[in-house]
């Protein structure tokens, strides 16, 4: 590592009613790997924009080797040297790799030289692409493959990344590694944001850290366990959730033969799918993203019916019935796309909490809706589950990511559900949040109730579950207890190896 690369001085933006950066000051230097850290809401995300031209800031400035950065817009930003893979992939399934890549460029070059430039590139960092595939029908790290070329293509100087693990298997993740460590080499600055610590540890060389908007600390990472990041990221101390033995009950939900066809052109069809979960049990369910987590959940939810007599709800056949009527039986759920399918962005915490909670929680009276009880239900959430929120008013496209997770879940728990499907129940949360979430699916569970936990993170099913299956093209493989199986053996049941596979990495 050398001189600095980016300078931040002070950088300020607020907005109604929450200062989102307060003076924040920091260097990158060139050819480190520099972490930023923070709890939901610390202000990571609108930092990022700033550096990348998505938001300007209200005060304070930057500097690029040296000469001023001031990015209008993000092609200012590319334009500068500054590439940035967003948590959320910003593709067309329809469109090829070649065409998706294109679409990213300023003055994309002729479609045979530009696949050429793709095959190069993606070979020389360890991450092969068929320039002629069409992008809906790769694997989520197939699809994040893709982005990274795309900003690979730029020469970028310091590449942004966000949240990059959190769609990928183990093994997936050490080939991003290597390719990052590749970048370090060569030069390339990376400023890198993730909740998974030990990632951090491993990772990168400083490490920011953003509290409720204001930079607290820099450190090296290597140096702190993963618990002192979390609690130097939060300013204090934590509980980490506890599994404590529970007696099983009876089977609640029992779903056999479940095949059903996928609604989305590009989605993974339900194969002969059968799993059964006992009152008090807590039912890990792994896999890469785009292999039936999406279906299974709307298929258990209700919110695609249609197989009869495949899913039964103590005894009593629900296949058919829609999200109202399972949930009146005690069948909730939590989608992973909080913004919405989890929650509608424009109306208000308490509207929310209305959509779901209006039978259960009794927020409907004679045809009409008790805006009063609705309000005191989302207030409930929102100070159970810690939500960082001005009141329950506020819209959900007004929170950060990880406090609109909490919020969809805790609306979820507080319903006193007697089985919860929840898919990626901490995705983008910050270590102490995580820890709550997790500790409150545990304690429903202890009460009594049968839990699916539908996740990538393998740290997560590994800590709350009590037995764990993988889903891969649609089919689910066989279902077995947690204790004793390692992270290498779950990688290659979520990369659908087979039974002898898997018993080899056991031996």
């Amino acid at each position: 590592m050398t001189g600095t690369l980016l300078g931040i001085e002070g950088l300020t933006k607020a907005y109604p009613g929450v200062v989102a950066n307060d003076d924040v000051s920091f260097d990158i230097r060139e050819g480190e790997v520099h972490a930023l850290l923070g709890e939901n809401g610390a202000g990571k995300s609108t930092l990022v924009k700033m550096i990348y031209g998505l938001v300007k800031p209200d005060s304070g400035h930057m500097t690029l080797r040296g000469e001023p950065y001031a990015p209008a817009e993000p092609r200012a930003a590319r334009a500068s040297g500054v590439a940035m893979v967003f948590q959320h992939f910003s593709l067309f399934d329809a469109l090829s790799v070649a065409e998706n890549i294109a679409l990213g460029m300023e003055n994309p070059p002729k479609q045979r030289d530009l696949a050429r430039r793709i095959r190069d590139v993606s070979e020389t960092y360890g991450l092969p692409l068929d320039p002629a595939r069409t992008v809906g029908g790769l694997s989520a790290g197939e699809r994040q493959r893709v982005e990274i070329v795309r900003c690979l293509l730029q020469e970028p100087r310091l590449f942004i990344m966000d949240e990059p693990t959190s769609v990928l298997t183990p093994q997936e993740v050490e080939i991003l590694f290597q390719t990052l460590r590749k970048l370090k080499a060569e030069g390339t600055s990376i400023l890198y944001i993730s909740h998974k610590l030990e990632e951090i540890r491993a990772l990168c060389d400083h490490a920011t850290i953003l509290r409720l908007g204001k930079k607290v600390a820099t450190c090296t990472p290597s140096e702190k366990s993963a618990r002192e990041l979390a609690e130097m990221m939060v300013g204090a101390s934590f509980e980490t959730p506890a599994k404590a033995p529970r007696e099983l009950g009876d089977v609640v939900l029992k779903v056999e033969g479940l095949s059903l066809p996928s609604p989305m052109e590009f989605g993974t069809s339900l194969k002969d799918i059968s799993f059964e979960v006992r009152a008090g049990e807590v039912l890990g369910l792994g896999g890469v993203a785009g292999n039936g987590q999406d279906e299974l959940l709307a298929a258990l939810s209700g919110e695609l019916p249609g197989a009869a007599g495949a899913v039964t709800l103590k005894g009593e056949p629900v296949g058919e019935m829609g999200p109202d009527a399972r949930r009146m039986r005690g069948l909730l759920s939590g989608p992973e796309e909080r913004l919405g399918h989890a929650a509608a962005p424009d109306m208000s915490l308490t509207e929310n909490a209305l959509m779901t909670a209006k039978m259960r929680e009794g927020l409907v009276r004679g045809g009409f809706l008790d805006w009063g009880k609705a309000r005191t239900f989302a207030e409930k959430v929102i100070e159970r589950f810690d939500v960082r929120t001005p009141g329950p008013e506020n819209a959900a496209r007004s929170l950060s990511g990880g406090n609109l997770q909490k919020f969809v879940i805790g609306r979820e728990v507080l319903q006193r559900p007697e089985v919860l499907v929840v898919n990626q129940p901490t995705w983008g949360v910050d270590a102490a949040a995580a820890a709550a979430i997790r500790q409150a699916l545990l304690d429903l569970a202890a009460g009594g109730a049968a839990i699916i936990v539908i996740s990538q993170d393998l740290d997560e099913l590994m800590e709350v579950s009590d037995r764990f299956g993988a889903l891969n093209g649609g089919r689910m493989s066989e279902i077995r207890p947690v204790d004793g199986l390692s992270v290498d053996q779950i990688g290659l049941m979520m990369g659908g190896a087979h039974d002898m596979e898997v018993a080899h990495v056991a031996g």
